[in-house]
């Protein structure tokens, strides 16, 4: 039954390991994105030092990514997503056992923490790369869906398991610092256990497929949409989870576990918009979905700053969770139909890093802004940036998609 839900008709069932790594890495990533910043203050360190650190876990990912994408055709799917497997296992099992600023900050950077709301690691373009492979057409928009799905419905339920070492204080006897510690350790099982579904994926001995390719036919349209794509990952670097939690802490006092329930509902209106997004791509194409949702979620994203209570602002980012993230399966779909089968996974390594690199700049304008005592800032720059983000793909390809035709749906 599960199954059926997640793949679509005509799609192997190879891709389940994928899904399901996805799954995992989303409900850990939920948790991680509230209590990132509870730990590092419990911790001794400031506001700015949690967006440093949170920036610096996107400028790894970042480089991570564009290795991928230089020297990724080199090596087979299987054996880069395995390796970032056991990265990932070894920065859970890193980030619970360390103290200090600089070695937090070390272990971010080369690890595969994730603050935000979305996929920024390594795992992405390899991912990417084999669902593109796995399917064609409207089956690849409606598998791309399914992918986003079950990270934002996992990173939703991950978000109630913040509450989780409140549980630990309380009925475990632990203190709250080594009952925080206990979820980086959680982190880091889970990579092992991802480790062990990605050692199952086909090897290269037995799969038949394209052989990737570095970017090369591709490589004008692939640089202009990675030009756009960075402006807006940095505007929602201003607005990650781990510094949307912080701004409602500081804002409205808001609980932990009160937060962590909340972005439980943020991630399922994300989690059940994913499944709209290819239905409504069928009909007005994926640039169409991509632009015409992302606009009204970011104004009430900036409407959301300036409301004096708390029950309106809630309101508001939970009307933008159901548009925010429709964009994601679209955008995937949409860089996969534009570039060459054998490119496909240098495509889209090249759109993810600069998305890494200048969402990696966003949090620790943020911090610096909520430690200034600028609390909508943040909310009010990462709207209006994302407006201006979306309306300039939207001039910038309406006559490249003209030229796609049925593609494009």
């Amino acid at each position: 039954m599960i199954a059926r839900l997640l793949l679509p008709a005509g799609v192997g069932r190879q891709v389940m390991p994928l899904l399901m790594g996805r799954a995992l890495r989303a409900f850990v990533d939920g948790y991680v994105a509230v209590l990132l910043p509870v730990y590092l203050l419990a911790l001794g360190l400031g506001l700015k030092d949690v967006g440093f650190v949170a920036s610096a876990t996107l400028f790894g990912s970042a480089l991570a990514t564009l290795a991928v994408g230089a020297w990724g055709h080199r090596f087979h799917h299987v054996h880069l997503l395995t390796g970032a497997a056991i990265l990932m296992a070894c920065t859970g099992f890193a980030f619970a056992s360390l103290s200090m600023f600089w070695p937090l900050l070390l272990v971010a950077f080369i690890g595969t923490l994730n603050p935000s709301s979305g996929d920024v690691s390594v795992f992405l373009p390899l991912e990417h790369a084999r669902l593109a492979n796995a399917s064609q057409g409207g089956e690849r928009t409606s598998l791309f869906a399914r992918y986003s799905l079950v990270g934002s419905l996992f990173a939703a339920i991950g978000s109630l398991a913040a509450a989780f070492p409140q549980w630990l204080e309380t009925m475990g006897g632990l203190s709250s610092l080594d009952a925080l510690r206990a979820m980086f350790l959680l982190y880091g099982a889970m990579g092992v256990l991802i480790w062990l579904m990605y050692r199952r994926l086909p090897t290269p001995k037995v799969e038949e497929e394209r052989k990737p390719q570095r970017l090369e036919k591709s490589r004008a349209i692939v640089w202009r949409l990675a030009v756009l794509f960075s402006v807006d990952s940095f505007a929602g670097g201003l607005a990650i989870n781990a510094l949307l939690a912080l701004w409602l802490f500081e804002r409205f006092h808001l609980s932990l576990a009160t937060a962590g329930v909340f972005f439980f509902w943020t991630g399922l209106c994300s989690a059940l918009s994913q499944l709209a997004a290819p239905v409504l791509a069928k009909r007005i194409g994926l640039l169409n979905t991509m632009v015409f949702t992302h606009i009204p979620a970011s104004i009430f994203l900036v409407a959301a700053a300036f409301v004096p209570s708390v029950e309106w602002a809630l309101a508001l980012l939970l009307l933008r969770a159901l548009l925010s993230q429709m964009d994601v399966p679209a955008r995937g779909a949409f860089v996969m139909a534009v570039v060459t089968p054998e490119e496909r996974a240098a495509a889209a390594s090249f759109t993810a890093v600069p998305r890494s690199l200048a969402s990696a700049a966003g949090p620790s304008l943020g911090g610096l802004l909520l430690a200034g005592g600028w609390l909508a800032a943040p909310l009010l720059v990462c709207g209006v940036l994302k407006i201006a983000y979306d309306l300039t793909l939207w001039l910038s390809f309406k006559s490249h998609v003209m030229s796609l035709g049925a593609t494009d749906k």
